[in-house]
């Protein structure tokens, strides 16, 4: 079987298939950076809507049920109201007041925000993580200080959010990025194709898209309670393996070396193939 004939690659502009991954190993770093922060965006956008669409009501609800004295001093929740109690809650969320840690309040909800006494107690699916009030602040915990001040720094934390999540990201796919690489570079060194340490980088950057895509649809998706989170959790393992197949097959559409011998260009395919 005869080899095909070089070909250019495609300008770099999208990384939805294998070609057009392996583009971006020819392109600017600049390009990447761009196509990264256009996905970026996305994947933080479906970041800010669910935390806006679910958790925010909750939290809307807890403060305006908040009593009229409390407060945090010294690490001890000064609570001047009924215990335990419920403030609010939603499939996602739920907000509690448990002085003692009794267990009587708990909620089926996603996440559980349980406030005792000397601390704050996160539960989850995983279990529960404690977090110590700090002990040189004063926190109002009431309703007259916390109404203007979530609403007020309510939109800012979204935004905070948001670029939080691009900031991980880009960190998340520098660094898996290099642990790419050198795979990267093996697949295109004995095929023959024109695959330096800094085109394979490009490249294993590149294939991380999809992946951060799909991830994005998975929040949507369990934003509006199609997925719950098990599924959710094993998606974060599923984006990953979806990175993994265009590392596999685009180091195989970047165009060949110039002069290199095709009879072994695909160190995967049978003698007498290509």
């Amino acid at each position: 079987m005869q080899a095909e004939p070089n070909q250019p690659p495609p300008a770099a502009w999208q990384p939805f298939t294998a070609r057009g991954v392996a583009a971006f190993a020819q392109a600017r770093l600049g390009r990447l950076l761009t196509v990264q922060f256009l996905f970026a965006l996305l994947v933080a956008a479906s970041v800010a809507w669910f935390l806006h669409h679910a958790w925010v009501p909750v939290l809307d609800d807890a403060v305006n049920r908040l009593p009229d004295q409390s407060e945090i001093r010294a690490g001890v929740l000064d609570w001047r109201a009924a215990s335990p109690v419920l403030l609010a809650e939603n499939r996602f969320l739920a907000v509690a007041v448990d002085l003692d840690h009794t267990g009587q309040v708990r909620s089926p909800a996603h996440l559980c925000l349980e406030l005792g006494r000397h601390d704050l107690r996160v539960y989850s699916l995983l279990g529960y993580l404690p977090v110590s009030y700090p002990t040189r602040l004063w926190i109002s915990l009431n309703r007259p200080a916390a109404l203007p001040w979530w609403g007020a720094w309510m939109p800012v934390l979204l935004a905070l959010s948001a670029a939080l999540t691009i900031l991980v990201l880009f960190l998340a796919w520098a660094v898996l990025a290099t642990l790419y690489t050198l795979p990267v570079w093996l697949v295109g060194f004995y095929a023959n194709r024109q695959l330096g340490l800094r085109a394979s980088w490009r490249l294993a950057g590149a294939a991380l898209m999809p992946g951060a895509l799909f991830m994005a649809l998975m929040i949507l998706l369990h934003g509006l309670g199609a997925v719950d989170p098990l599924r959710l959790i094993l998606a974060l393992a599923a984006h990953l393996l979806i990175g993994w197949v265009y590392l596999w097959m685009s180091p195989l559409r970047v165009p060949h070396i110039p002069g290199a011998d095709l009879s072994h260009s695909n160190p995967f395919a049978t003698p007498g193939t290509t």
